[in-house]
């Protein structure tokens, strides 16, 4: 039986800098660099919550066009596209054990690095999230330790993470199915969308 818990959320924007203001302004603290990923041609920002952590990520200007649609649906985002809170990753084991309902759903597992990480993850091939961002991405991260606990502490946790949408059982049930335990709330709505409740030292604040 596969486990799975939450491993970080995912806000895009058309630049880093974009999305760090969009972070700093709601919750008040700055975000710590993260790195490079050459094989999609994107960059990040990252900031610890407790045991998973917030990432922004967009194009990377420097970085050459990949070969490939970038991930997190980021060639969509227009310049003056509103960063946002788009996706989530949820961290389990043995991606390189998955069957076709877990792909079809999730994504196609591919090897990834950042520096001197490296990882697996699901990926749709035309870069689009699946079930548009409500459901994760699946990441496996080996035998290393998880990111967030080597990133500086700046008194922020999530306290949960509300997902919304039509079909909230749906949800739940492909949840079920990966195993995943952990601060998820699906609820009934007419229109998708994602809000991370987190405390910081400035008190509770939403994304």
């Amino acid at each position: 039986m596969r486990a799975s818990s939450l491993d970080h959320l995912v806000v895009v924007a058309p630049t880093l800098a974009a999305g760090a203001l969009y972070v700093e302004e709601r919750l008040g603290v700055a975000m710590q660099p993260g790195g490079k990923h050459p094989r999609m041609g994107t960059h990040n920002l990252l900031l610890r919550l407790g045991d998973c952590y917030l990432e922004v990520i967009a194009p990377d200007p420097d970085a050459p066009a990949p070969t490939r649609p970038r991930w997190f649906g980021l060639d969509d985002l227009e310049p003056r596209t509103a960063p946002c809170l788009a996706h989530w990753v949820a961290r389990t084991q043995r991606l390189d054990r998955t069957d076709a309902s877990l792909t079809q759903t999730f994504g196609t597992i591919e090897s990834m690095s950042r520096g001197t990480l490296s990882w697996q993850i699901s990926i749709h091939a035309d870069g689009h999230l699946p079930l548009g961002g409500m459901l994760p991405s699946l990441i496996d991260w080996g035998d290393a330790q998880p990111p967030a606990l080597h990133l500086i502490d700046r008194g922020c946790r999530l306290q949960r993470l509300e997902i919304a949408h039509p079909d909230p059982a749906s949800i739940r049930q492909q949840l079920d199915a990966i195993g995943f335990s952990g601060p998820i709330a699906c609820m009934a709505a007419a229109h998708p969308g994602l809000l991370a409740c987190i405390e910081t030292p400035n008190g509770l604040k939403t994304l």
